[in-house]
């Protein structure tokens, strides 16, 4: 005889595991696009429409508001931009994934275009993967130290 609930909770971790595997490569997917500057696979991983949070900063032109999948996958452009593309540095200390949901650690570096300033500090981003696309975007990151970057000199 086989206790149902010992099935009941085998089918539940190995759903949990799916949920998680394919948050996991959701969110590759996600870097890799990122490094490789591929904006059109952005706007594919993104949902049409988007949790994204990250601390307003009228100082820095990439930093707004934004909703549809076309605006967040143009960060990256407006990021580039912005910035020095040779000087940008990112590197990720921690990638945690529980069902649905990543938490990436780590550092990130650039310089300012307009002004030739540097910025840098840790930052942790909360990404939501459902259905296959990202939903959720949340980014703590040193905003001081980027407002001053893109600040000119008094």
């Amino acid at each position: 005889m086989v206790d149902k609930s010992s099935v009941s909770t085998v089918s539940s971790a190995a759903a949990e595991n799916s949920v998680a595997e394919t948050t996991r490569a959701v969110v590759q997917d996600f870097l890799a696009a990122r490094i490789a500057g591929d904006t059109a696979r952005l706007v594919e991983l993104f949902a049409d429409e988007v949790d994204w949070m990250l601390a307003e900063n009228p100082g820095v032109p990439w930093i707004r508001p934004r909703r549809t999948g076309a605006e967040c996958a143009a960060q990256f452009s407006e990021l580039m931009e912005y910035t020095v593309p040779e000087d940008a540095r990112a590197s990720v200390d921690a990638f945690l994934v529980d069902g649905a949901d990543a938490v990436l650690t780590g550092q990130v570096s650039g310089t300012v275009r307009a002004t030739g300033k540097s910025f840098a500090g840790p930052f942790a981003l909360r990404l939501t993967v459902e259905g296959g696309r990202i939903v959720r975007h949340h980014l703590y990151e040193n905003s001081l130290s980027i407002a001053e970057a893109c600040a000119p000199d008094q």
